[in-house]
């Protein structure tokens, strides 16, 4: 999300056009809280598709597929029946995983709250006749245009017509479905035009995510350019908007914080886990390239990993905010003649929620 400006960043897009006429939706931040607690399990890193942003990295999160038993294992481990704890299923692509309704029984018996499954759609192993919407509370089915001249090369032909075909079987069985956009300069221009679809696709929640130079992006950032910092702020929160108008629950990442507002590390104010099956666990989605975990697996075991981790990191204070943006995108932060950051960037889990007007 580089700083340059735009002359048309201030243009509003033909695929906005109207959104302003609708009643003005809720709006907040949604602030850390350490008595919701997140754990995001990737059950593997194979996939059938080849996303050009993917983050997963395979020679730093492995390449093998968990076992069932690891999986139960790992979920009694990090459960705690003392706080709300939400689990997402990811992978590479989940369904792909053979086991993934036992993981989610696993994850019921235990007492986690909520049970999510990110998914490309194409729902492998039949999973939707194996989980029932009383399992399974959200299904988020990854979506990155309106059209498939958009999707598919960003996602792989022939992926656009299989997750629109997925997101109706699931909303025909009764599961509650939410759609993710990985947002980029490259399918900007065409995210104006997603709520309408998703609406009519029955979807409740619509998130909508900045692309990290991190996993694809990273080894090829000259083909996947995040989007710059004023289109960002003018397009992104005028589609969550017309999103809300339309009656979904819109979710997208604070980024920039102004001047005054407090910078706070979720790793710090937060329990967000990220665990990869070679056993790596984060705290932080921005470390996940590199060997910096806080703590793994280890036969079994939740361990905390001795030397420098990301857990120094986020005892860091700098001026721009983040410090892994900092290090990994500084092409995210511009400063003034004084050499001062002119705003600073929020943590990547800060988000902005845009509610339907009630």
């Amino acid at each position: 999300m580089t700083e340059k400006r735009r002359n048309e960043a201030g243009g509003q897009s033909p695929a906005f056009a109207g959104a302003a006429e609708k009643a003005r939706p809720v709006k907040r931040t949604v602030k850390f809280s350490r008595n919701a607690r997140n754990v995001f399990l990737h059950l593997l890193t194979q996939c059938n598709l080849r996303c050009r942003h993917c983050y997963i990295n395979p020679a730093q999160h492995g390449r093998n597929i968990l076992s069932v038993a690891t999986v139960e294992q790992w979920l009694a481990a990090l459960a705690r029946p003392d706080a709300e704890t939400n689990v997402v299923f990811l992978g590479g692509e989940p369904t792909l995983h053979p086991d993934l309704s036992r993981a989610v029984r696993a994850a019921r018996s235990l007492g986690y709250a909520s049970v999510t499954i990110d998914t490309n759609g194409y729902l492998f192993h039949d999973i939707l006749d194996k989980v029932t919407p009383g399992e399974v509370d959200a299904l988020s089915f990854s979506l990155d245009g309106p059209e498939p001249s958009v999707n598919d090369p960003l996602r792989g032909a022939g992926s656009f017509a299989a997750c629109v075909a997925g997101m109706e079987k699931a909303a025909e069985k009764g599961f509650r479905l939410s759609a993710i956009f990985t947002a980029g300069e490259h399918n900007l221009e065409s995210l104006g035009k997603m709520p309408e679809l998703l609406a009519g696709l029955g979807v409740s929640r619509f998130f909508i995510q900045v692309i990290g130079l991190r996993g694809s992006a990273a080894k090829t950032p000259e083909t996947i350019r995040q989007v710059e910092r004023e289109r960002w702020e003018i397009l992104i929160p005028m589609a969550a908007e017309k999103a809300a108008g339309l009656g979904l629950t819109a979710v997208y990442p604070k980024v920039y914080l102004r001047p005054g507002e407090k910078f706070e590390c979720a790793g710090n104010v937060a329990d967000n886990t990220f665990i990869f099956p070679n056993g790596r666990v984060y705290r932080c989605p921005l470390c996940e390239d590199y060997p910096l975990h806080s703590q793994r697996f280890f036969r079994g075991r939740l361990q905390n990993r001795r030397g420098i981790t990301e857990r120094e990191l986020f005892r860091l204070d700098i001026p721009e905010g983040c410090v892994m943006n900092r290090l990994v995108q500084p092409g995210n932060v511009s400063y003034g003649r004084d050499g001062k950051p002119l705003l600073r960037i929020a943590c990547c889990m800060l988000k902005e929620e845009i509610s339907p007007a009630r």
